[in-house]
């Protein structure tokens, strides 16, 4: 396939017609790598408006940040949609520890689940009962769990070498853990951080309720990988040890937030659209630089490259930046809900949250025939290190608009490192390699430019 392209870089216009896809591919790579924003634009989100849990100021700034740098681009259409979001506030910071008799005590790293309730004000302590998994709780019956903190405590799978498998295989008990524990009489849970390795930091994430009333909910923690670790061998030792933690985060009524939206009009097909997008909220321990401040970043630069690049889409391309990925989903949800109130015709959509490390492939949500053909692509990406286009999930915020018409595909970054941060205070812009966020950036330009001239 040959197009014609144009090529601005610094004071020179260079125009090149007739190239090829590894050509044109080739350009979008230099480019990204020798003036690329992705950077310079995460280090203002990160380091100058901060973390951007739902509801918050700093989720505020980042709409009204995103909204003047995308209208700087000079696209065809910038805007807001409005969608109400929930606000959970962590409160003061929270304080635990495991006592083995009156006065001794050893202090210990927590933090509260997102949605949880408050402990009582003097805080909560009670006996802890230990279990891997949910299914254990119907085992050990209320007699044994009753008045007590239910403790889960199944790790990571180490041996898996996806770690987002490893991640599925055990974010049930912080998702569930808290509903599940309150039919047998919990009075509280904690729950084993959900990370790779051993430290110190707790890391959040939501935890549901259900339909569980709310004077019946009980508070919802996570603790450290280390502290896991120790509460579980002081356990081994003595059954009758106690926790004590307490935390004072507070459930507040929805507040209106946005999704943040700009686009390229097509010219050949307008009415066929490209999403590409990730999440602008993020939790609130650290900055958000990986969960998703580099996916945000990534799919601005994608129509930025294009517009430096004089490339004029044949379908109009979209970058979405949604709101509430992290405590409802209600970005995503609400955009799709537009999408089919207009009758919106979505071609395909491209997520990027699974951090800024170094990419190595696509995955797609998509029929087998489609793909085979998008195979075919993964040639040219094997010299820029991304080898691997598989059939898979896309990405959270993405995945309302799944109809089996539309093409969803998600970057899949190397993902060693990724869970060291998900979700905790270590989740800040020095974590971020310049080099490695710019490769993700051209990887998903280069794939949306081909997604283009996708020929049905």
């Amino acid at each position: 396939m040959k197009y014609v392209f144009f090529l601005l870089y610094g004071a020179f216009t260079l125009q090149l017609t007739s190239q090829t896809d590894t050509e044109v591919i080739r350009n979008i790579y230099s480019y990204s790598l020798s003036n690329g924003q992705s950077y310079q634009w995460l280090d203002h989100l990160s380091n100058q408006i901060g973390s951007r849990l739902s509801g918050s100021l700093g989720a505020e700034r980042a709409v009204a940040y995103t909204k003047e740098e995308l209208q700087k681009l000079g696209l065809d259409k910038v805007w807001l949609q409005p969608v109400m979001v929930p606000k959970w506030v962590r409160g003061n910071p929270e304080f635990a520890y495991i006592e083995t008799a009156p006065g001794e005590t050893l202090s210990v790293n927590i933090c509260a689940l997102g949605g949880s309730v408050s402990t009582p004000l003097q805080g909560l302590k009670a006996q802890v009962v230990e279990v891997q998994g949910l299914d254990e709780l119907e085992l050990l019956g209320r007699e044994n769990i009753a008045g007590k903190i239910v403790f889960f405590n199944r790790p990571m799978d180490e041996t898996l070498i996806h770690t987002f498998r490893a991640y599925g295989g055990c974010v049930d008990q912080r998702g569930s853990g808290a509903k599940e524990a309150i039919k047998y009489g919990a009075v509280g849970v904690v729950v084993r951080s959900m990370n790779l390795r051993l430290d110190d930091f707790p890391h959040t994430g939501s935890t549901n309720y259900g339909d569980t009333p709310v004077n019946k909910r009980i508070p919802a923690a996570a603790i450290s990988t280390n502290h896991a670790e120790l509460l579980s061998s002081m356990l081994k030792m003595d059954k009758n040890l106690k926790f004590y933690f307490k935390q004072n985060c507070r459930q507040l009524p929805d507040v209106q937030s946005y999704n943040v939206i700009g686009e390229i009009k097509g010219t050949e097909f307008p009415n066929e659209i490209i999403v590409v997008g990730g999440h602008l909220d993020s939790w609130d321990l650290g900055d958000g630089s990986h969960d998703d401040g580099a996916g945000i970043v990534q799919s601005m630069e994608v129509l930025r490259i294009l517009k430096d690049l004089n490339y004029s889409p044949k379908r109009t391309i979209r970058v979405v930046l949604f709101a509430n990925e992290e405590n409802g989903l209600r970005g995503g949800t609400k955009y799709a809900e537009e999408a089919k109130l207009n009758k919106e015709k979505h071609f395909f959509a491209l997520e990027s949250d699974a951090g800024g490390f170094t990419p190595r492939g696509f995955s797609f949500d998509t029929s087998e025939k489609e793909f085979k053909t998008i195979k075919k692509f993964e040639n040219l990406f094997i010299k820029y290190g991304m080898d691997n286009f598989f059939i898979g999930g896309s990405g959270a915020d993405i995945g309302p608009l799944k109809n089996g018409e539309v093409i969803l595909a998600g970057l899949r970054p190397d993902t060693q490192r990724y869970f060291d941060y998900h979700h905790a205070a270590s989740d800040t812009f020095d974590k971020i390699n310049k080099r490695e966020l710019e490769l993700g950036a051209a990887a998903m330009t280069a794939l949306v430019y081909l997604l283009d001239n996708y020929k049905l």
